[in-house]
C-alpha cells in the first residue's frame, strides 16, 4: 500500500537515506528540514533533482522540530497536499561528545529538545490525524547506545537516546487502540556513511573540558573514538538502516516488528532490548492489558 510518509531531519544521513529509500519503494514520502528556504535551499534542490532523476514522489518540507508553530505548518502541508498522513519516521537528532561535566544545563537541555522534545512535538500535531484515520504508523530511530555498550564521553547524547526510546516505549502502548502501530529501529555506532560524528557539538565550558583532556583523562577521547571506528565492520554501510526502515513500512499492518536491530558492531544491546521488552509484555499481560501490546485491526 501506498503511504504518506514524514520523515524528520532528512537534510542528511540516516533521515535523507531513509527518505530517499522509502521513495523508491513507491511511497509519497516528505523529507523535513528546516532552513528550506536559507541554509538548506541547497539541499532542497538536491532532494528535488534526485527526485526527478529517479522518478519518484519524493518532496522536502519545512519542518524546524524545535519549533512549535513550524511542526504544525509542516504537518499541516503534508495533510493539505496529500489529504492524510500515514507514517511519521522520528529520524531529527544531534549528537555531542566530551566529557558529562563539561556541559553546561543548558546545552544538555538544548539536546533534550532536538532529540526527545521533538517527537512530542510532531506527535502533537500529527496523531489527531492518524486517530481519526484510525491508523498509522509511528517510526522511532532510537540506538544501541540506550541498552548496549557505552563509550565515555558521550553522556548527554546518550542520556537523550534514552529517554526517547522510553518514550515510545510508553506511545506504543498508548496508541496501539487507536489502530497506530510502532516500530523502534536500533541502529548501532555508525562513524562512517553519516554527519553524526562529523557534525557533533562539544562542551562549553572548555575550561572543564581541558582539565579532563590534560589531566588522568587524556588520550581517552581519541581512544574512544577509535576503539568504536575499530569495532565497526569495513563493509558497515549506514544505508542499512534507510533499508531496514523501507522494509518495515512496506510490510502488512500488525505484522511490522516492535524493534528492528541494525548494529554491525554488536555491541550487545540487542540482547538487553530484549529483556526489556520481554519484561514489558509480561507486565501487561500480567494486568490485563494485552490487547495494547498490537495495534488494533479495524
Amino acid at each position: 500500500m501506498k503511504e504518506v510518509i514524514l520523515v524528520t531531519g532528512a537534510s542528511s544521513g540516516f533521515g535523507l537515506l531513509s527518505a530517499q529509500s522509502l521513495a523508491r519503494a513507491g511511497h509519497t514520502v516528505y523529507a523535513s528540514m528546516r532552513e528550506t528556504s536559507g541554509r538548506n535551499a541547497p539541499q532542497v534542490a538536491a532532494v528535488n533533482n534526485w527526485a526527478k532523476e529517479h522518478g519518484v514522489d519524493l518532496r522536502t518540507v519545512e519542518l524546524d522540530v524545535s519549533d512549535d508553530a513550524s511542526v504544525t505548518s509542516g504537518v499541516e502541508t503534508v495533510v493539505a497536499q496529500s489529504g492524510r498522513i500515514d507514517v511519521i519516521v522520528h529520524n531529527a537528532g544531534h549528537m555531542v561528545f566530551g566529557p558529562a561535566e563539561a556541559f553546561t544545563p543548558e546545552q544538555y537541555a538544548q539536546l533534550y529538545d532536538i532529540n526527545v522534545l521533538s517527537t512530542q512535538r510532531v506527535n502533537r500535531a500529527a496523531l489527531p490525524h492518524l486517530r481519526e484515520q484510525g491508523r498509522g504508523l509511528l517510526v522511532w530511530v532510537s540506538s544501541s547506545s540506550a541498552r548496549g555498550g557505552t563509550p565515555p564521553f558521550l553522556a548527554p547524547y546518550f542520556a537523550a537516546k534514552a529517554a526517547m526510546d522510553s518514550l515510545a516505549v510508553s506511545y506504543a502502548a498508548e496508541v496501539a487502540r487507536w489502530g497506530i502501530e510502532t516500530s523502534i529501529v536500533v541502529p548501532g555506532a555508525f562513524t562512517k556513511g553519516t554527519n553524526h560524528f562529523a557534525h557533533a557539538g562539544s562542551p562549553a565550558d572548555t575550561v572543564v573540558a581541558a582539565a579532563y583532556e590534560s589531566g588522568p583523562y587524556a588520550g581517552v577521547a581519541d581512544q574512544a573514538l577509535k576503539g568504536l571506528a575499530a569495532l565497526e565492520p569495513a563493509d558497515a554501510d549506514a544505508g542499512a538502516v534507510a533499508v531496514a526502515i523501507a522494509d518495515l513500512v512496506n510490510l502488512p499492518f500488525g505484522r511490522r516488528p516492535y524493534r528492528v536491530f541494525i548494529d554491525p558492531s554488536q555491541d550487545g544491546a540487542e540482547e538487553v532490548f530484549r529483556i526489556g521488552d520481554r519484561v514489558r509484555r509480561e507486565m501487561f499481560r500480567n494486568i490485563g492489558l494485552k490487547d495494547l501490546l498490537a495495534p488494533r485491526q479495524s
